[in-house]
């Protein structure tokens, strides 16, 4: 073994004593009824994360590097795609998917500036985003109340000339109705972007959410289903679409040689592309408009070992939604609570919980109770990102269209709300959150 390898290893070895002297215990530290937090999500982590961390950062290679490969190639391999592309944020796969779509190269396919795009208003707003900042128009269709999803029944009345796509995500991990809207989506055309970020690892018909549609996109945000800090991807089996998001991702380039490796074309001073001078170098050719949305390769190392250990995370939010559901079984008088669609194996991102009508107490007094009890809550994200003051400056049918009064995604923004299930939750803080609901339940 060489100096350098052996320092390596001892570097390694302390970092694994450092975990286990610093964060170790605090992810031991026994739970204690109305003294412990019980926070709607967390980091879920161990020494692995933070070797492969380290290791990445003694290599000083900043830029998307080994481990970014790797994970794109793990990732595929997890989700049965041919293709992964690694980026900074799920906000930034949801602007990369949707910018792939614009891309001339898709000819009479392209989304251009005031086409539609059918999406709904109960929504995390960077799933709508992009729609907006590149000048198309979303159309927004209501949700149904019993699995939280998109109410296809209204994708027929939300059609126009205009429409050339559906891009929605899988609210809180319980998949939509994807066999209807697939098949309304080959019926008349139309692209399908899959917002994944709520949902990696949930399963309909067999098969991964993200990975039905055109283009799936996932969230590594500490509060999702793994993390690396800040990240995310999109995913996709087409040929065409993988080349323009790897132009997209990376300045808009038409080279795609990896990072520090030069003509792997073999033609980089021979090409005539555009009114360019013949032979322009090939590396400094542009065909898209496009962004720089890698993440670092320290950040990619902690996906590599997050996804190693990613099975179990699945496997420990379908135990503590099963534990909470069981817990809360026969409230139906008095709340209601998102079930699982049909064929669908959900991954849960989180326990949505409604206030049926004509309770003598809101979603907030109900939020409210459980914060002051040391639990944290969540609202469905925008509740009906349409009431918001973002759209203040929007025209109705012209900058986004409504097919209907949005009644039910109204309901979500004024009487839902949801609490944590993630898997460092323990049955213990389970129990905890099941207590205090019906404790307010029977005190109201």
């Amino acid at each position: 073994m060489t100096k350098q390898e052996q320092l390596k290893e001892e570097i390694l070895n302390k970092t694994k004593e450092y975990y286990e002297l610093v964060h170790k215990p605090q992810q031991d530290k026994k739970f204690v009824d109305g003294e412990s937090r019980v926070n709607y999500a967390g980091r879920v982590f161990d020494e692995t994360e933070m070797q492969y961390l380290v290791d990445s950062s003694l290599d000083f290679w900043l830029t998307y590097g080994d481990y970014s490969k790797k994970f794109e190639k793990d990732l595929a391999k997890f989700l049965n795609v041919r293709w992964s592309f690694l980026v900074n944020s799920g906000s930034s796969a949801n602007l990369l998917a949707f910018y792939a779509l614009t891309s001339p190269l898709l000819k009479e396919r392209q989304v251009k500036r005031g086409d539609e795009v059918i999406t709904v208003a109960a929504c995390f707003p960077t799933t709508i985003a992009p729609i907006v900042q590149y000048g198309a128009v979303p159309v927004f269709v209501d949700m149904e109340m019993t699995h939280i999803n998109m109410d296809v029944t209204q994708l027929e009345k939300a059609l126009s000339p205009k429409t050339k796509a559906i891009m929605i995500a899988h609210t809180l991990g319980n998949p939509f109705d994807i066999k209807s809207i697939k098949e309304f989506c080959d019926k008349h055309n139309l692209w399908l972007i899959e917002d994944n970020c709520d949902a990696l690892g949930s399963i309909y018909d067999g098969k991964p959410t993200g990975t039905w549609g055109d283009i799936g996109t996932s969230s590594f945000y500490p509060p999702h289903h793994m993390t690396m800090g800040e990240g995310g991807a999109t995913y996709t089996d087409n040929p065409l679409l993988q080349k323009i998001m790897l132009s997209m991702r990376d300045w808009g380039r038409d080279c795609w040689c990896e990072s520090g490796v030069d003509n792997t074309c073999g033609a980089r001073f021979s090409k005539s592309l555009g009114t360019l001078p013949k032979g322009y170098d090939h590396k400094y050719v542009y065909s898209h408009f496009g962004f720089n949305l890698k993440v670092s390769d320290m950040q990619a190392a902690v996906g590599v070992a997050q996804l190693e250990k990613f099975p179990s995370f699945v496997q420990k939010r379908k135990d503590n939604h099963k534990r909470l559901l069981n817990g809360l079984e026969g409230l139906e008088k008095y709340i209601s609570i998102q079930k699982a669609t049909p064929n669908s194996d959900p991954s849960w991102f989180g326990f949505l919980i409604t206030v049926n009508e004509g309770m003598k107490f809101s979603r907030n007094d109900m939020s409210m109770f459980l914060e002051e009890n040391n639990i944290q809550t969540r609202n469905l994200f925008a509740g009906n990102v349409l009431r918001h003051p973002l759209f203040d400056s929007m025209t109705e049918n012209e900058d986004y269209r409504a097919v209907s009064e949005l009644e039910n995604t109204d309901k979500i923004m004024n009487d839902s709300f949801w609490i944590g299930l993630y898997p460092g939750m323990g049955d213990d803080a389970i129990d905890y959150m099941v207590k205090k609901i019906k404790e307010f339940l029977k005190a109201n």
